[in-house]
């Protein structure tokens, strides 16, 4: 195997490959890239069992062949190369990348052990436009689980809704979805709704595509393929029941502000100081034109940031957990927001102001009156 690239070619697909890396991998070969030399292009693939990617480059081919690179040391040095054109070739029992002031070799690994990522794609079931993949999916994933013990909670939940197409998740303890037209469906293929491994969407996230990418199913292994370019990531679908997210749902509110997302944040970083001291607990109460965000600590004492905010209906206050507001609000781009309540034990619903497409429910947490500020 001998061949020729430019660096900058591989320098954006090295950290997406590492997705699919294991710190602890149960085969050898699965902590390298299988490297295989092609007509006109270099190919490289990454696994861990669970998710797999597949990408390529155009390289200049002398000699075709493959071969696995241990991941780590091949990652580490290529991203500290300067050197534009790279020549990779393998001799005997190492592989050898040489640039014009640098020189590297790395004992190969038996490339006959590196497991097939997929036999055949699938039905292609949908397409995600391009513009929509981080919007639509960066919305949603961040709520689900990443405790796998709870299979139903970690995945992202896609549902065909008519001319649309609803993407949930859940842990449990909040929940977001968002209502999209940006997914084309395949009418005739997208007949059941479909549950992807969120460490998937997460892992299809990293990788910024400008392209649609085609999405397909082959249900009687539980995979999902996302293809874009020349790229393919293999992951898993999760044959689990879905709690019935439509149920919980609050059809009204008894509270609602309009509030500053960016005013927000700067709220919660400053109560979150004596919120770590406190289950992270940050009390939000609403009063007229305002939102004020408290908490309280035993030992340090106690703070509040007040945040303007347009509101109607019912003085209310709730009890939450920072860090879910924290992971909502770093997770939407937009900056008006609006929140809206029925009562301390009954979930807080975030939206979009001037969008009706997107709701986030967070749990209250119930607590003593002494365990808030005053």
């Amino acid at each position: 195997m001998r061949a020729a690239f430019l660096l900058e070619n591989l320098y954006e697909k090295i950290s997406f490959l590492n997705h699919a890396i294991s710190p602890r991998p149960s085969l050898p070969s699965l902590s390298g890239f299988l490297i295989e030399a092609q007509k006109g292009k270099l190919k490289f693939s990454a696994t861990d069992l669970e998710l797999g990617i597949t990408t390529s480059i155009p390289a200049s081919v002398e000699e075709e062949g493959k071969t696995v690179v241990p991941a780590k040391p091949f990652s580490e040095i290529i991203t500290s190369l300067t050197d534009e054109k790279i020549i990779i070739e393998k001799k005997g029992s190492t592989v050898v990348i040489s640039g014009k002031k640098t020189k590297a070799s790395f004992v190969v690994m038996d490339e006959v052990e590196f497991p097939k990522l997929l036999d055949e794609k699938g039905e292609n079931i949908f397409v995600l436009k391009k513009d929509s993949v981080e919007k639509d999916l960066g919305r949603v994933v961040f709520a689900a689980s990443q405790d796998a013990g709870r299979p139903a909670f970690s995945g992202v939940l896609i549902k065909k809704d008519g001319e649309s197409v609803l993407v949930v998740a859940t842990d449990s303890h909040r929940l977001s979805l968002n209502k999209t037209t940006a997914i084309k469906t395949k009418t005739d293929s997208f007949k059941k709704p479909v549950l992807i491994s969120a460490k998937t969407i997460r892992a299809m996230l990293s990788q910024k595509s400008d392209e649609d990418v085609s999405v397909f199913v082959l249900e009687k292994n539980n995979q999902v393929v996302f293809s874009f370019g020349e790229t393919i990531l293999v992951g898993r679908t999760i044959e689990a029941e879905f709690p019935d997210f439509e149920k919980i749902i609050p059809d009204g509110s008894s509270t609602k502000a309009e509030f500053d997302r960016q005013e927000m944040l700067k709220a919660l970083k400053i109560t979150s100081v004596f919120a770590r001291d406190n289950a992270n607990i940050v009390k939000i109460s609403v009063g007229k034109n305002s939102l004020l965000v408290s908490a309280k600590s035993q030992t340090l004492g106690e703070d509040s940031f007040e945040v303007s905010a347009k509101t109607t209906g019912e003085d209310n206050e709730i009890a939450f957990n920072a860090r879910y507001l924290f992971d909502l609000l770093q997770n939407v781009s937009e900056d008006q927001m609006v929140f809206e309540m029925q009562g301390p034990l009954n979930p807080g619903v975030f939206k979009i102001a001037n969008d009706p497409n997107f709701v986030h429910l967070i749990m209250p947490i119930r607590v003593k009156d002494e365990e808030l500020p005053s």
